[in-house]
């Protein structure tokens, strides 16, 4: 199901982006069985930077809905990369983007 969404996202022309920190969270953690397959699929992608906006947005809105969602501090600063770019995000946890401006997708 995923090489399925990634065929049809690549084939309609639009631009691959992660968060940095998702970047990291996948090259921290990544088995080194699989680490050149990962970073082969990894170079498909943009990669987001942070800066100092993106950080005190995702802390206003980590301080807004960790209460009553539960959102972590990466869920927070993906959700404020993507409303500082215009970006959408594709995921399989759309209960962890509750943000109202905020363009989610299930991915599959």
């Amino acid at each position: 199901k995923a090489a399925d969404f990634f065929h049809r996202v690549s084939a309609s022309g639009a631009e691959l982006w992660i968060g940095a920190i998702q970047r990291a969270e996948i090259v921290f953690f990544m088995r080194p069985e699989v680490a050149k397959l990962t970073v082969n699929f990894l170079s498909r992608f943009k990669t987001a930077a942070l800066n100092g906006e993106i950080v005190d947005d995702g802390g206003a809105l980590y301080r807004q809905w960790n209460p009553s969602h539960g959102i972590d501090v990466n869920d927070a600063l993906l959700a404020a990369t993507a409303l500082n770019t215009g970006g959408r995000i594709f995921t399989l946890n759309t209960r962890h983007y509750p943000m109202p401006d905020l363009v989610v997708i299930k991915a599959w």
